[in-house]
């Protein structure tokens, strides 16, 4: 028998708005609204979209060394990330490979963590049992994200105090007489807020911002359109516990303190070996961005092959980009055939379309930086 599944604070608002709710990470959550999975991404382009996001985890972790504490499970910079700043971090295992990515903010005397739905159970878990500190789950709060070029105004008009934030800062702030935690941030590439919310208080908020003209609700499939155009990884897709920092092009998330020759070196799980892919070179696969030269989507887990049909790489994220209007695709390919504009193909029902390698994102990241 099936476990029956979650709902977030905002359930009630979903059905009311007409929302399809689907089974994602052991919650139900709408993947589309009324308004349709392509028109819902190209109004978030054009305007602002709303999501509900509160299947993720949110954490705690207070502890007078708390920074020093998180930096023995990533190996990225939080002892120097400023009060009030928001980082993307991984969690990494001792063979070097993922075990979820992440939000952290420093609030000075406690940290605040946002992981993924799929991975909380574990990743809360671990936490508990090797930081020393107090770790806590805020399992009473829900977690919007207010996205699109238009959020930022829509957003100082229910709190003005947000006008000056810039990409990745954090603030406790009151947003129209309900105390949040706000972070400029997103997973769109585009402006945008990630709004924590007291969950008796979630679906007051929701409504107040749904009544700004510039606002529709937002589902999941879209969010996955905008993400993946916007360059940015699915953990359980584009990166699982197999598969390394280096591997996975997130180089840029190996904080310069926390490198092989940095004043933080080691002390995070896999160091040795994410240090020695640094140095040697030595991997097997990339991950790199593709277009499809042709209309047919490809999906995740299609086979790559070369000219000659011999497989090089897989698919693991894959959908028509409705801004570029034309298939886009996240894979891992042999490092040989990584270079831009190198040309493969996807094996897709006894056919092979072919693609060409691209830098991504696929579209312009539109963080707000003052």
């Amino acid at each position: 028998m099936s476990e029956q599944l979650k709902r977030t604070p905002l359930y009630d608002l979903h059905v009311e708005m007409g929302a399809k709710m689907v089974p994602f990470a052991g919650y139900e959550m709408p993947v589309q609204y009324p308004l349709g999975v392509k028109k819902e991404h190209l109004h978030t382009r054009a305007q602002a979209g709303l999501f509900d996001v509160s299947h993720m985890g949110q954490v705690r972790i207070s502890a007078e060394q708390a920074a020093v504490s998180f930096e023995s499970i990533v190996p990225v910079d939080v002892c120097d990330l400023p009060t009030g700043r928001q980082r993307y971090a991984i969690f990494t295992n001792d063979q070097g490979g993922i075990e979820d990515d992440l939000m952290v903010t420093n609030f000075g005397d406690h940290l605040y963590v946002v992981v993924n739905a799929a991975c909380k159970q574990a990743d809360i878990a671990m936490m508990q049992n090797k930081l020393d500190a107090d770790v806590v789950e805020l399992t009473d709060r829900a977690l919007v994200a207010l996205q699109g070029p238009a959020a930022g105004k829509v957003f100082e008009r229910l709190c003005p105090e947000s006008a000056d934030m810039v990409f990745m800062d954090s603030r406790y702030l009151n947003v129209s007489g309900i105390d949040c935690i706000v972070s400029r941030s997103g997973y769109t590439g585009e402006d945008g807020f990630e709004i924590s919310i007291p969950a008796d208080r979630s679906d007051e908020l929701c409504r107040l911002i749904l009544a700004e003209p510039e606002v529709e609700l937002i589902g999941l499939g879209a969010r996955d359109s905008l993400r993946l155009e916007s360059g940015l990884c699915l953990y359980g897709h584009d990166l699982d516990p197999t598969t390394t920092p280096v591997e996975a092009s997130l180089l840029w998330a190996i904080s310069k303190v926390r490198r092989a020759d940095g004043d933080r070196a080691f002390g995070f799980p896999g160091a040795e070996i994410i240090y020695q892919q640094i140095a040697e070179k030595n991997y097997s696969r990339k991950r790199v961005g593709l277009v499809g030269l042709g209309k047919a989507p490809v999906r995740e887990g299609a086979t790559l092959v070369n000219a000659h049909g011999a497989q090089i790489g897989v698919v693991t994220s894959g959908s028509f980009g409705p801004t570029v209007e034309k298939p886009i695709i996240m894979a891992y390919i042999d490092p040989s055939y990584a270079a831009v504009d190198t040309e493969v193909f996807a094996e897709v029902r006894g056919k092979q379309l072919p693609l060409q390698v691209c830098k991504m994102p696929f579209v312009e990241q539109r963080y707000y930086r003052g």
